[in-house]
């Protein structure tokens, strides 16, 4: 049965004790002696329908968890699957062609040995199924019986619907502490084993980068792994000409808006700005290589460079600047404008032109606001790819020449990623050590983002 099916049967489960504990606590209403409840009856309402609600979708998650697994066991155990073939692969293909008829998700099968287990399928599809059901209306009548007992007129249902509700809020925050937890664990297990492999000053600061999948795991040439290339590539490309175009662009906009552009051109001009950050990058690197590259290149020639590349760092870099305007003008037009109007009102009192006020008072009052804006653009542009695949090669190089090609930290990462790597060697374990890099990089320049926010806006509160 589709989890979707025992969701539904889940809520509607939830809604009807609702309705009961509802009419429940009127009925207390009415029967108690002053005519009055501890809480109100849609707080007893709530606390039933989430005692039903919750265990159920805990059994939900657990029984989709589980159920495939004894399904697969109970086909496995018939006679029809004594002739299954020993080899994994070849099994699992004939038990999920068998299984999509079963369920209905095709109409018939290909391999002569998958037919004989449809109706073994069937069979232990509707017998899961039962018990899925039958579980989940058990367990919605206990926890909905048990709730519903407690209703009394002095039951605190209003503190217990709010204790649930933190719990669940509770929870959803720690999915995003757990999962950045996660991942970091991740990366540092497979960097400890690549740099085991491969030693950490010869990645660190070594100036060649050109891993060989092919070379013997057991002995790699540490040389090859310098990873100098890729952080300078990554920096020219998103911390320095991206940012060269961003910042200016970003800030000059935001002061535009917030300051000199009337009403009417602001409600059109804001929207257009941002439609920007929801662009594609495929998009963006599809302009940069078909319009900004070329473009770059013929400008190159014909002011005298020999042999200038279609691919250049600095076609991404530009592209990559236009792409992240949105975020330095939105969180500088925010910034500037959660100003207060009497620090603004009493500049031009003193004297002061508008230009002078924007430069000396509002821009520093809102300097919290516009550094965050560009720490967080120059975390967006060192984790871009596609622009940088496209515009810029995957070409590891050690230059100052933005019309030359380079690559960046997360490009390699793909490369080392893709194909057919194993997984143990360490070309392939590289890109996790990569990846820890590019994490610290972007967790430190988050820090720095918090700490500039919190020193100036106690300043300025």
């Amino acid at each position: 049965m589709s989890p979707t099916i025992l969701l539904l049967l889940a809520l509607g489960l939830g809604l009807a004790g609702w309705l009961a504990a509802r009419a429940r606590a009127w009925t207390l209403r009415r029967e108690s002696a002053d005519g009055r409840l501890s809480s109100l009856p849609t707080y007893h309402a709530w606390y039933v329908a989430l005692w039903i609600v919750l265990p159920v979708l805990a059994f939900v998650v657990l029984w989709s968890a589980i159920a495939p697994g004894l399904i697969s066991q109970a086909v496995l155990s018939s006679p029809a699957a004594a002739d299954l073939p020993a080899f994994g692969f070849q099994r699992q293909t004939i038990l999920n062609e068998a299984r999509a008829v079963a369920t209905g998700a095709a109409p018939a099968v290909f391999n002569p040995q998958a037919r004989d287990l449809v109706e073994p399928f069937r069979d232990a599809l509707s017998y899961y199924n039962t018990i899925g059901i039958v579980v989940t209306l058990l367990i919605a009548f206990l926890a909905g019986t048990w709730a519903f007992l407690r209703l009394k007129p002095d039951f605190a249902a209003r503190t217990r619907v709010e204790r649930i509700v933190m719990a669940i809020l509770l929870a959803a925050s720690l999915v995003a502490i757990l999962t950045t937890i996660g991942i970091l664990a991740s990366l540092i297990f497979e960097t400890v084993r690549f740099f085991g492999m491969v030693s950490p000053i010869d990645f660190l600061f070594g100036t060649h980068w050109g891993p060989d999948p092919m070379a013997n795991p057991d002995n790699p040439d540490a040389s090859r792994y310098g990873a100098i290339p890729l952080f300078w590539g990554t920096l020219f490309i998103g911390a320095i000409i991206a940012m060269i175009v961003a910042i200016p662009l970003g800030l000059m906009s935001a002061i535009y808006l917030t300051q000199y552009a009337n009403p009417k051109v602001r409600s059109w001009v804001k929207p257009a700005l941002e439609i920007l950050a929801g662009v594609p990058t495929v998009v963006y690197g599809y302009f940069a290589a078909l319009t900004i590259a070329p473009a770059i290149r013929d400008l190159a020639i014909d002011l005298g460079a020999s042999n200038p590349s279609s691919e250049s760092a600095l076609a991404a870099g530009l592209v990559m600047g236009v792409m992240i305007i949105p975020f330095v003008s939105s969180m500088a037009d925010d910034s500037i404008a959660a100003v207060p109007q009497s620090m603004r009102d009493g500049s031009l009192a003193m004297g002061a032109t508008t230009n002078e006020t924007i430069r000396r008072v509002l821009v520093p009052a809102a300097l919290p606001g516009i550094v965050a804006g560009v720490m967080l653009a120059i975390s967006r542009a060192i984790g871009e790819t596609m622009i940088v695949v496209m515009a810029a090669s995957t070409a590891a190089n050690l230059s100052g020449n933005p019309l030359e090609s380079m690559t960046t930290v997360t490009v390699q990462i793909v490369a080392m990623l893709t194909g057919e790597g194993s997984f143990d060697h360490p070309a392939t374990l590289s890109a996790f050590a990569l990846g820890f890099v590019l994490f610290m990089v972007t967790l430190g320049l988050n820090f720095v983002a918090l700490r500039v926010v919190k020193r100036y806006r106690e300043a300025y509160e």
